[in-house]
């Protein structure tokens, strides 16, 4: 085929082992986020310590003699037109540098371009790659005389970011769309056109995209801050079209920027109808742009060379990443030997997520008992079906699986609402010797005979596996050769016969927590008609010993009222004879009970010794009082010193005691 030619194709491969990217579509895709540019490309998977391509030096060593000898015709080769009889120079000479001996060439900065969308105006942004996303502010803040302060930079695809972060950690596109926001900055008259581009920015379009090969619609919802590109990479997803071979009818004319956004690319709302297919020569329509026209895709004609590469000293191995080149590898994605399963985890989703972005699924950060105590050992409307990722880097399909399949919104959305996702890396024998202990202890040998039996070109896998009362079981086992759609279909199968089971065993849980509802209902009758007795058997202690208390007070009230009569009777003086020398006054005093007491006392006897009588008999003059029958006097209030006959009591009367009030 010429030197020329064979010098491009080894080149081709000495990349392919510098950037250690060993899948075709891994490339094809790095290719299209930088527009077809291979040198952008490569260097932004390249190293970034030195900033410095190769010597000439250097190449020939990775390119062979061969390739020195083309570079050396390049190098002294005229230009060749249409109408030269020589065969010019093959495309692929851009591969080879013709650089002096031992001279170093400084890498040129990778820019990129911003499309910012504010109101009425767009502005145009050129910034390095290692500029932070604060810079981009500070040019807007001139171009629009927003301050900072209430500009609000929106349409990242990583969500919102900071001022501070660095462009070249968010893996963006060499074209790239933004718009800005500013809710605190009334929108005047004129700026009316720019409310509504706003609110469509906020708005969710419905795309109606017909496969016509398939003979398929599909029906995606999309903000209106989506631009066209991020549509055709994701309905690349769906049919497995790449963005670069899709034919697409129904865009409006205004349409013409993959970089425009939903809302500006003049679709209709809320629903448009679109069409694609897959282009009938795809090479022959792809014509190089300006900034790639020193890269040469090798055509499918010339792919039979690649055969003899071994030839220009380079190992097949070496040439798709997977041996031992000297070129950059990517790092593991979980540590070999780790001892903390969790630390393992950390590392396994930071990695991940520098690989292929922040959009996955939430990896669990625990072990596997954890990750299943988890989804099983809830409540039964709360548990979820477990989904083991195992992942392999020796595999060729891991980059695709990870970057198309685990990383499609539909499959992170399905994960993170149905699943609790548990990942572990079998790339390293150790770790996979650990998982098949861990797999073992929780799911039996079966389940570790299972994966063992899988070889590495069918990694990664998928394990979803459903909690039962008695054991585990695995529902299914994907592997890494699968597409969105039938990952898809096996995920809701699995949920299928998930949501069965969750079903009975809501069931079953409801019935049980009805029965110790009833259980905790008797029991807590139980325990208050135990608490009612032992009140009332309280309050009977308690009245017994009151009334036990005022009997005993009131018998000492009557044993005291009784030595007083007792001792008032004895100190009463004899009664006198009917006949003797001193005046005799006989009284008949009348009780309240009927009853006469009569008695004669001296017509000298003080009153004080007829009261004393009284109460001798039960009636103390305290709570008696003595009256007379008429006229009615109260004796009782009379002075106790004065005798009968100054009482006029003399010498008989009729008396009659009345309690007092």
């Amino acid at each position: 085929r010429g030197r020329d030619s064979r010098c491009g194709r080894t080149s081709r491969t000495a990349d392919l082992a510098c950037t250690g990217i060993d899948n075709i579509a891994e490339a094809i895709t790095l290719l299209e986020l930088n527009n077809w540019d291979l040198v952008a490309a490569i260097n932004g998977v390249m190293p970034q310590e030195n900033g410095i391509l190769q010597s000439e030096a250097s190449q020939a060593n990775i390119y062979g003699p061969h390739s020195q000898a083309a570079t050396a015709e390049a190098a002294v080769a005229p230009p060749a037109t249409s109408s030269s009889s020589s065969s010019p120079p093959s495309s692929s000479s851009a591969f080879c540098p013709v650089l002096p001996s031992r001279h170093i060439v400084e890498r040129q900065p990778r820019m990129l371009n911003f499309r910012v969308e504010y109101r009425q105006r767009t502005v145009e942004v050129v910034v390095e790659e290692g500029s932070a996303v604060g810079e981009i502010k500070h040019i807007l803040e001139t171009e629009l005389q927003v301050p900072i302060s209430k500009m609000q930079l929106k349409g990242w695809k990583s969500g919102d970011v900071s001022d501070i972060t660095v462009l070249r950690s968010l893996h963006l596109p060499k074209n790239n769309s933004l718009y800005v926001l500013t809710p605190d900055i009334a929108p005047t008259a004129s700026t009316s056109q720019n409310s509504v581009l706003q609110e469509s920015l906020n708005q969710n379009f419905l795309l109606v995209i017909s496969h016509r090969e398939a003979q398929r619609d599909y029906n995606l919802n999309f903000p209106g801050s989506r631009t066209i590109q991020e549509v055709k990479r994701n309905v690349s997803d769906l049919t497995n079209i790449p963005v670069r071979h899709q034919q697409w009818e129904g865009w409006p004319a205004a349409a013409s920027d993959d970089s425009m956004t939903l809302a500006a690319s003049g679709i209709s709302y809320p629903c448009h109808h679109l069409s694609v297919c897959r282009r009938s020569s795809p090479a022959n329509n792809q014509e190089p742009t300006e900034e790639c026209a020193d890269v040469h895709m090798v055509s499918d004609s010339e792919g039979d060379d690649f055969e003899d590469a071994s030839e220009f000293g380079v190992d097949e191995s070496e040439m798709f990443g997977m041996g031992s080149s000297t070129g950059c590898r990517k790092a593991a994605l979980m540590p070999e030997n780790s001892e903390n399963e969790s630390d393992a985890l950390l590392h396994f989703t930071a990695e991940f997520s520098t690989r292929y972005g922040e959009c996955h699924p939430v990896f669990f950060i625990g072990t596997l008992e954890a990750a299943s105590q988890e989804a099983f050992y809830g409540k039964a409307r709360d548990r979820k079906l477990l989904a083991i990722y195992l992942h392999n880097d020796e595999s060729v399909l891991s980059n695709v699986f990870c970057s198309q399949m685990m990383c499609a919104d539909s499959i992170v959305a399905y994960l993170s609402q149905n699943f609790i996702t548990w990942a572990w890396d079998v790339t390293k024998e150790a770790n996979k010797a650990r998982l098949l202990t861990i797999c073992t202890r929780h799911f039996g040998s079966v389940v570790a005979q299972t994966i063992r039996t899988y070889k590495t070109d069918q990694f990664p896998l998928l394990l979803t596996v459903m909690g039962k009362r008695t054991s585990n079981e695995v529902l299914n086992v994907i592997q890494g050769n699968t597409t969105v759609d039938e990952l898809m279909m096996r995920l809701m199968g699995a949920m299928e016969i998930f949501s069965a089971q969750q079903q009975e065993d809501i069931k079953d849980e409801d019935e049980r927590e009805a029965r110790e509802m009833v259980k905790r209902e008797q029991d807590e009758a139980y325990q208050l008609s135990l608490e009612a007795d032992r009140k009332k058997r309280e309050a009977q202690e308690r009245e017994q010993a009151e009334q036990l208390r005022l009997q005993q007070i009131q018998k000492e009230a009557d044993d005291e009222k009784e030595a007083i009569r007792l001792s008032l009777e004895h100190a009463l003086p004899p009664e006198p004879a009917e006949e003797g020398g001193e005046p005799i006054s006989k009284l008949r005093i009348r009780t309240p009970s009927g009853e006469f007491l009569v008695r004669r006392f001296l017509g000298s006897t003080k009153l004080q010794i007829l009261f004393d009588f009284v109460a001798s008999k039960g009636y103390p003059w305290d709570d008696f009082k003595l009256l007379t029958t008429f006229p009615r006097r109260n004796i009782t209030q009379l002075d106790p010193a004065s005798s009968l006959l100054e009482a006029k009591l003399f010498p008989q009367e009729t008396l009659f005691l009345e309690a007092k009030e």
